[in-house]
């Protein structure tokens, strides 16, 4: 965090001057370890089984908080007979097609309830062997249910959860992630210690968890960990998820995701035919807020669609695309190899030296029509054609690419208005402070003029398929002398309005009859009262120690999800010291802190009647809004494709097998076996673990820091750093070059050695890691070879994000072959 989000590590510096224990997990040695009061060496791609062995300790011990966990968990749930766990099944939950590659979920929901969907799940995407399984945000169908509270049920999540991670004992977590028995200890105490009624931690985690095979489950585990210990919702605990853009959370939120609607509204297939109302019934919620999906699609669809989305035409529903199959990131680059893919637009990325296998996309690049590049210089993407490591190597001649590249001049975010939304998820305004140069423009300004330009050509189109087009409310006023867009108006528009135009104040005033419009409901309120509330900046004396003064959060400005939790099933602090919200009695209401994450007027003992729905049919004791039953989930019956649980599995390359199961690794990951896509069959090949990671001076893959003089000459050239056991070893000396293999490419680097890496033990031998900072390309003042070449595509099933934390590798003294 130090590293790569130092502005955001000055909190949890001035946390550590108050008496905070911070401690930092991490193969290498980095500026984090500096100041942490524990540094702990872990082998890349081993996180699950020493998060599962804090889940274990924190069991066997009896050290979790058991009033929360009782009240605000689903541990007492009691799941089907038929479940089967991977202890039963050696590796695989009950469900598994091995012809598919794909889990049913059938066995997985509680007893007696028919299907149990998550609060952010998305509708699985259509591929051959997926399960037909509707209901993103479904709730309990059926009965509520069956649950046993004193936790000794042999069928219910907590004693399925203390069997499942009983082999995660320090021992193991030792054996597995080269982490020293008493080191995991007292890593597990020091936490255990720091958490319960009085105390809380946080975890803070970023694409070193989520670039896995098994990423999601990583943050799943910690999510384990935190429930038990009773650190979710309430101040100082909590996971963090850090960013490293300032708006990466707002392009989640109003997506750049091919599967998702603002507001993680799922898109709808292109095999389901559905009508509105078929679509908002598979998509809602019995209980919770999803409850009102209706109101959030058709206030979506009004904003886009304006007078021409009326009821008696389903509010233009069927103006949304389909989904028609899987159209992530990796997916269509390699559609593109296939010739199934013509136009690319690529925008603020640099995907040819950024992405896993980048001579994989280079090549995909090559089989286009056509490819727009926006940019403020020109990246190796943009000139890939006539500059990359294929044409040195004569792999590729320009003169046989056909791709036309459109490259185009983009505004820096200091040379235009607009919202950052940041992993708090804080909207914080910024305003222009200097005019872009030349031809340069905003992204707002591109997209909207060519809009407007398709439009005006398609303006006398009597072909149904151009209404979507034709029909959008593409009216944002203008100024200046190149016509720029005014960015206040866009967020006025996804803010919303009621039937009067004025802007609305909070979600909860969206409604399901076409009477409001709103962009993106969980944004609503950013322009409450017409006024710019993301612009606010009151200094942190001159309010709360919330702030809720500066910028705005969603939803409705809160700066904590699910803060009921800070207080107990009676509405009352769990500790005077850390009350944050609280039921005022007096009042009929929740107050405190921040703006309470619960209906303000629903009493602690409040008991649902008969029927009813949405946030209405949870009780007055169950802070988890989202959740269908009102609960943190140890337990994911549904939102997930691998697994109900967290489970240790080997990375896809790894030189180790599997201690705990006969499944080396994830056995639903997305792997692509192609001639680009070459993996490390040999482990005796390829016997190093080789990781990836960012520097402060450069910025993820360079476009925006390799061509500045200052910071190229911080960092100047691409490096490896390795420790002096794996130098001697290998004849490698300490400023030469090395190169490092793997199956789809070698790179060189120049060798660091450094103890900051240091050899661990694992299985009962030495094992040595590969650091590689993945900022370097062929293009700019500082250049080097892409470590990002060296990786596979081998993805997550959940996200469809690389593996690119945990491969394997060989290096050798010198400079790579020519």
């Amino acid at each position: 965090m130090a590293e790569c989000h130092p502005v955001g590590f000055q909190w949890v510096m001035e946390a550590q001057a108050r008496g905070a224990k911070v401690i930092h997990i991490d193969p290498r040695f980095t500026r984090t370890s500096a100041v942490a009061d524990l540094h702990v060496p872990i082998r890349a791609g081993s996180d699950i089984a020493f998060l599962g062995g804090l889940v274990n300790h924190i069991l066997q011990n009896g050290r979790e908080f058991r009033e929360y966990v009782l009240a605000y968990t689903n541990a007492s749930t009691i799941l089907r007979e038929d479940f089967r766990d991977t202890e039963d099944l050696d590796g695989l939950f009950s469900g598994w097609d091995e012809a598919a590659g794909t889990y049913d979920v059938e066995t997985w929901q509680y007893e007696g309830v028919e299907a149990a969907a998550a609060a952010g799940q998305r509708e699985l995407m259509a591929r051959p062997g997926a399960p037909d399984r509707h209901g993103s945000h479904g709730g309990l169908s059926g009965n509520p249910p069956e649950s046993d509270v004193t936790l000794t049920h042999p069928r219910c999540v907590f004693q399925v959860l203390k069997r499942h991670f009983a082999r995660y004992t320090p021992e193991l977590v030792e054996d597995i992630c080269g982490v020293p028995k008493d080191v995991f200890l007292k890593v597990a105490e020091t936490l255990c210690r720091s958490s319960g009624r009085e105390r809380t931690s946080a975890f803070c985690y970023a694409v070193g968890w989520t670039q896995h095979s098994v990423g999601v489950q990583y943050i799943r585990t910690a999510a384990i960990v935190q429930l038990l210990l009773g650190n979710i919702g309430r101040p100082g605990g909590g996971i963090l998820a850090l960013r490293g853009h300032a708006s990466i959370q707002g392009s989640t939120d109003i997506p750049t995701l091919y599967d998702t609607l603002p507001g993680y509204i799922p898109m709808p297939h292109a095999q389901e035919h559905q009508t509105l109302s078929e679509y908002i019934e598979q998509n809602s919620s019995a209980a919770g807020f999803w409850g009102h999906m209706d109101a959030y699609v058709v206030s979506l669809l009004k904003a886009w669609w304006g007078d021409a989305a009326t009821a008696e035409n389903d509010f233009c529903f069927d103006y949304l695309p389909r989904i028609d199959g899987d159209h992530s990131t990796y997916a269509s680059i390699q559609a593109m190899l296939d010739g199934g893919v013509k136009g690319f637009f690529v925008v603020g990325e640099n995907p040819a030296v950024g992405s896993a296998n980048g001579r994989l996309h280079r090549r995909a690049f090559a089989e286009l029509d056509w490819m727009v590049v926006r940019d403020l210089v020109e990246v190796e993407t943009a000139a890939f054609w006539c500059d990359s490591p294929e044409i040195e190597r004569g792999e590729l001649h320009t003169s046989d690419i056909a791709t036309e590249v459109f490259f185009l001049p983009a505004a820096a975010h200091t040379e235009k208005d607009g919202s950052f939304t940041n992993t708090q998820r804080l909207l914080q305004w910024h305003t222009k402070a200097v005019e872009p140069r030349d031809d340069c423009r905003s992204d707002l300004w591109f997209y909207f003029h060519l809009g407007r330009i398709i439009r005006e050509r398609l303006a006398t189109s009597t072909d149904p398929r151009d209404r979507p087009l034709l029909d959008l409310t593409w009216d944002y006023p203008v100024e200046g002398e190149h016509d720029e867009p005014r960015a206040d108006a866009v967020l006025r528009e996804v803010n919303g309005r009621g039937p009067d135009r004025h802007e609305l104040s909070a979600f909860t005033e969206l409604r399901a009859d076409g009477s409001t419009a709103c962009g993106c409901w969980i944004y609503c309120g950013a322009f409450a009262d017409g006024v710019n509330q993301t612009a606010r900046r009151k200094p942190g004396r001159e309010q709360s120690w919330v702030a809720p003064e500066w910028g705005w959060a969603w939803p409705a400005n809160r700066r904590l999800l699910y803060n009921r939790a800070s207080a107990d099933p009676e509405g009352r602090p769990w500790s005077t010291r850390k009350r944050y919200v609280w039921w005022d009695a007096a009042a009929g209401e929740w107050t405190g802190a921040d703006v309470p994450d619960f209906p303000v007027h629903k009493r602690p003992d409040y008991v649902p009647p008969a029927g009813a729905r949405a946030e209405d049919a949870h009780r007055g004791d169950e802070p988890f809004v989202m959740q269908a039953d009102g609960r943190g989930w140890l337990y994911a019956p549904s939102g997930l494709v691998d697994g109900p649980l967290p489970t240790h599995y080997e990375p896809h390359e790894s030189p180790f097998a599997n201690r705990l199961y006969g499944r080396d690794s994830n056995p639903a990951r997305q792997t692509s076996r192609r001639r680009e896509n070459r993996y490390n069959e040999d482990a005796a090949a390829y016997p190093y673990v080789l990781t990836t990671y960012r520097l402060t001076e450069h910025h993820t893959a360079g476009g925006m820091s390799r061509f500045l003089g200052y910071l190229s000459e911080l960092q100047p050239e691409p490096f490896c750093e390795v420790s002096p056991a794996l130098a001697h070893e290998r004849g490698l000396v300490h400023g030469d070059w090395a190169t490092v293999v793997t199956a789809r490419a070698a790179i060189e680097a120049r060798v660091l050695v450094t103890e900051r890496m240091r050899p661990l033990v694992v299985q009962g031998r030495a094992l040595h890691q590969v650091g590689l900072p993945y900022h370097w390309g062929w293009r700019g003042i500082s250049k080097g070879d892409s470590a990002n070449d060296l990786l596979p595509l081998v993805l997550d099933p959940n996200v469809h994000i690389q593996e690119a934390k945990a491969a394997t590798c060989d290096i050798r003294p010198g400079r790579r072959p020519r």
